[in-house]
């Protein structure tokens, strides 16, 4: 109880320091906006399918050891292209609509978006080569 009164106060406090102004006690870079985590299907068609730009979707699992490995490897590539591709990251155990609907049967399972269509797909852990190629290929670069 004593624990919980002292985290509320702490939470009730004024930002203060010299990132006050943006609410936050730490800066986030461009590479973390250019990734997100999906909230809801609703969110999905809103970020994802909606989304002008090109999208990497990330179908993983909490529980899953590759997915572990694939993915920091994924958001770092993505966040060297600057915004050019975003990457949504999907749960497969929160959000079983949506893992059922892109017939995702193995984590984890990467789908390439452009106009929300998916244009190519892989499942398992790939190299840093092979996932530069594979972002490459989805921005026409």
């Amino acid at each position: 109880m004593a624990q919980r009164l002292a985290l509320q106060r702490l939470l009730s406090l004024p930002a203060r320091g010299p990132l006050a102004s943006h609410g936050r006690a730490f800066g986030t870079s461009a590479g973390r906006r250019s990734t997100f985590n999906v909230q809801d299907g609703s969110d999905f068609q809103d970020r994802v399918v909606n989304n002008p730009k090109p999208v990497v979707v990330d179908f993983h699992a909490q529980w899953c050891g590759p997915c572990k490995i694939l993915g920091p490897r994924l958001e770092k590539l993505v966040a060297k292209l600057e915004g050019k591709v975003l990457m949504a990251k999907v749960d497969i155990d929160d959000h079983t609509d949506l893992a059922i609907e892109y017939e995702v049967s193995a984590v984890p399972t990467v789908l390439a978006m452009k106009n929300g269509d998916v244009v190519d797909k892989f499942v398992g852990v790939k190299d840093e080569d092979q996932l530069e190629a594979f972002l490459k290929k989805l921005i026409g670069a």
